[in-house]
């Protein structure tokens, strides 16, 4: 009796090792759609005039803070508007080649980002000088050339602070100026800051924190769902 039963309770134990991964698949694809939580939407909002209907219920929607058109020149000599970033994951940092305490802190964040997401179409890289008067063209090129930044990937960029410093402070929401008591320094934020497709701010990472710099490879795994999810909807 005992022989006859062992081939069927191994037969049972092996069907029951493949159906496993097909259930948990299943789960994840089916019942764990919506199961991840949305990043925030950093910056003031108002309520637009529009709505959209939800299970029968008018709601309406809301208008996002987003950043506006800047116009930037590439460590190529090129001209670059922010807006040119629409559609794809941004992520978003400043510096100035001078600095030798914080900026390579800040770049060895980056440059485990970058080369975690180099092969992601969906991903860019926005390094933004505040000295524009030191980091001329020659300069953010042999500075981009350095960190190995490939065009179109990551662009290393600069403008005049007239421009640049009043859309860090009121459409980044991170504090830049010269250093008052010393005129060759800058007092910047190390953040890294994740944009969305639509230009909205999604997340602030300190780029030094080994824990921030993991939660922000985490969190754009998650705006990358939800990316294709749009897409795929479309």
């Amino acid at each position: 009796m005992y022989r006859n039963k062992f081939p069927l309770a191994k037969i049972l134990i092996l069907v029951t090792i493949l159906a496993v991964p097909g259930f948990l698949y299943y789960l994840l694809q089916e019942k764990g759609k919506n199961r991840y939580k949305p990043l925030p939407i950093f910056g003031p909002k108002q309520v637009s005039s529009t709505f959209h209907v939800k299970r029968g219920v008018k709601i309406p929607d809301t208008i996002y803070h987003q950043i506006p058109s800047l116009k930037l020149k590439t460590s190529n000599g090129e001209l670059l508007n922010i807006q040119d970033f629409k559609g794809k994951l941004t992520i978003v940092n400043f510096f100035y080649s001078n600095n030798k305490e914080i900026v390579p802190r800040i770049n060895e964040g980056l440059l485990s980002l970058y080369k975690e997401y180099n092969d992601n179409n969906l991903i860019r890289f926005l390094s933004i000088s505040v000295d524009p008067k030191s980091d001329s063209i020659p300069v953010l090129f042999q500075y981009a050339k350095k960190l190995n930044a490939k065009k179109g990937k990551w662009e290393i960029v600069t403008t005049d602070t007239t421009t640049l410093y009043p859309i860090i402070r009121n459409q980044f929401f991170v504090n830049v100026l010269k250093d008052p008591q010393n005129q060759s320094r800058f007092i910047f934020s190390d953040k890294l800051i994740l944009l969305d497709a639509e230009q909205r701010i999604r997340g602030y990472y300190t780029a030094t924190s080994y824990n921030d710099i993991k939660r922000l490879s985490d969190e754009t795994k998650v705006m990358i769902t939800e990316e294709l999810r749009k897409i795929k909807a479309e």
